[in-house]
This record gives structure tokens, C-alpha cells and sequence, in this order.
């Protein structure tokens, strides 16, 4: 009798312990960027998706300095999902300190590829500023420092022949503070990394007039950085955008952790493709991701959670 009562004991505290496994929440902290900016919004997206989609998740979305800091905290493991422009991605995982890396970052992988960033070069109508060679002299906002809009800011200059030194004064703030302070004329311009449509240019556009700089293909050819593309900002993007201009995109990627598990990283991958345009609701630059070209011509590793699902849908 005592023996069946110690296996019964035992299958219960058993079946004890697997079901509080089976209730352990799922933790999904989502690394983003900037309030006024893009990826922030489709985080929050995410979240909802993911929120509805894995049970017992509970997630959350976090404002940050975005890809440089976004990396760091992966590494950290202070997220388990990330947004990151390509570059940064590169240089987090051959450990490129100039770019904010002390080390290589081993623990990063791709959920998969997202949508491509335009560095969108805004200024006054009254600064005169119409070209890169205008940008001599006058005072420009780069993003924070050493930050993925940072670092593109500064292999656009070099390419352009241009150095920080050239400008009259370079601020290194976040895409709102720019261009609150351009509205009150104490900033002639501001480079941003974003999607297209931003909420900070779209802001800037409605209440003043401005000129869209634009970044030539030689330009771009010059950078020597084949994560640097040439692209177009349609016409009429913005409020008084009348032409399209010429500039550089550069593709994000959604970052996420080695040791996650695979089947929370497959439902992660999974859930984003089903939920596309939902996820196109929170951010028109959403709708730029597409299955056929994500799991293709990444920086880093594929998570294998993410990896099963390409393949099963024949997309790797």
C-alpha cells in the first residue's frame, strides 16, 4: 500500500510540475526605437499579434536609441526580439567598436528581413539647403550617437566627400527633437533612417516648407557597403514633396536570440507572415515586408525556429 502511495505521490508532484511548465508565461520584450519614428509603431503592432497569437505570452514594447542599442540589449538578454538596420546587424556580429560594438555579438540571429529604411534628408526651405554640398556650414541633427541613423549619416558624408568638421554645428537627437527644434529655426536640417512616411517628417511637412535633399547613385555607389542600395522617395510622400527624390535604403532586419526556444521563434515568424496586413495598419512601412525576400542575403544566421517555417513555406 505504501509503495502505491509513493508512485502516486510522485506521478502527482510529476504532473504538478509539467503542468506549471506548460503555464510559464512567455516572455516577449520587443526592442524598438524612437516614439515619433517607425519602428516603434510596429512593434507595438507585434506585441498586439503576439499578445493574441502565443498563449500565455506577455509582451511589451521598448523605446530605444534603436539599432545599436537594440543589439547590445539582445546580446544582454534584455529582449528577445529586435528591430536592426542590416549594417548595424553586420557590424554587432564582427564586433565593430567604432560602430558601438566592444565585441562580436554572438547570440544574435534573424528572425528574418523586414523593410527597407530611406535615409531621408530634410531642411528648411529657408536655409537654402538643396544638395550635400549645401550642407557646409549650417547646423544638422544625425540621431543619437553611434546609432544606426548615426552611422549611416557617416558613410553618406564620406562618400559625399564630406566630414562632420565641414558642417557648421552637427546635434546627435532623436527624429521629434529635430524637428521641433528646425520649426524653431535652430536647426537647419536633419538626416533620418526610417520607413517612408514618417510621423516626425510628415509633422515637419505640414507646417512649413521644406527641401528634400536628395542622395545621387554615384553617391551611393561610393559608399562601397552593398547593405547601401540606391532608392527613390516616391512624390508626394510628404506635404509639398511635389517630385520623387533620389537617396539610399538600407534593409531592416527583426533580431532575435539564440536561446530562444524554436517553437516560440517559429510561432514568432509564423504569426508575422499571417498577420502582414494587420501589421501594415500600424505603419505603412509594414506592408514593404514580403515573404519571398526574408530569409535571403542576411548578415547573421537564421534562427532555426524561423528557418523551419521559410522552409516549410518554400521561402528559403
Amino acid at each position: 500500500m505504501r509503495v502505491k502511495t509513493r508512485f502516486a505521490l510522485l506521478a502527482a508532484a510529476t504532473l504538478t510540475l509539467s503542468s506549471a511548465a506548460q503555464a510559464a508565461p512567455v516572455f516577449i520584450n520587443i526592442l524598438t526605437g524612437g516614439t515619433s519614428g517607425v519602428y516603434y509603431p510596429i512593434g507595438v503592432g507585434l506585441s498586439q499579434i503576439y499578445s493574441d497569437g502565443i498563449a500565455g505570452s506577455k509582451t511589451s514594447v521598448q523605446a530605444t536609441k534603436a539599432s545599436v542599442e537594440n543589439l547590445n540589449l539582445l546580446q544582454a538578454g534584455r529582449g528577445e526580439l529586435a528591430l536592426a538596420l542590416g549594417d548595424s546587424v553586420a557590424d554587432a556580429k564582427n564586433g565593430v567598436e567604432d560602430a558601438g560594438f566592444k565585441a562580436p555579438l554572438s547570440k544574435l540571429r534573424a528572425l528574418g528581413g523586414a523593410y527597407p529604411n530611406y535615409i531621408q534628408i530634410v531642411a528648411s526651405k529657408e536655409s537654402g539647403i538643396k544638395t550635400l554640398a549645401d550642407l557646409k556650414g549650417k547646423t544638422i541633427s544625425v540621431g543619437a550617437p553611434k546609432s544606426g541613423t548615426e552611422l549611416n549619416a557617416r558613410a553618406i558624408f564620406k562618400a559625399a566627400g564630406l566630414t562632420y568638421e565641414d558642417m557648421g554645428k552637427v546635434q546627435y537627437l532623436p527624429f521629434a527633437e529635430s524637428v521641433e527644434l528646425i520649426k524653431n529655426r535652430q536647426l537647419d536640417a536633419t538626416l533620418q533612417s526610417s520607413g517612408l512616411g514618417m510621423a516626425a517628417i510628415r509633422d515637419l511637412s505640414s507646417v512649413m516648407p521644406l527641401n528634400y535633399v536628395a542622395i545621387p547613385s554615384e553617391v551611393v555607389a561610393k559608399i562601397g557597403n552593398p547593405a547601401y542600395q540606391s532608392a527613390t522617395i516616391p512624390a508626394n510622400t510628404y506635404d509639398g514633396q511635389a517630385e520623387a527624390v533620389p537617396t539610399v535604403a538600407i534593409t531592416n532586419i527583426l533580431v532575435t536570440r539564440a536561446d530562444l526556444p524554436d517553437d516560440v521563434v517559429y510561432d514568432m515568424t509564423r504569426l508575422l507572415f499571417d498577420n502582414l496586413g494587420r501589421l501594415g495598419n500600424s505603419h505603412s512601412a509594414a506592408k514593404d515586408i514580403k515573404l519571398e525576400a526574408a530569409a535571403k542575403n542576411l548578415p547573421i544566421a537564421l534562427h532555426p525556429g524561423a528557418e523551419r517555417y521559410y522552409k516549410e513555406k518554400g521561402a528559403l
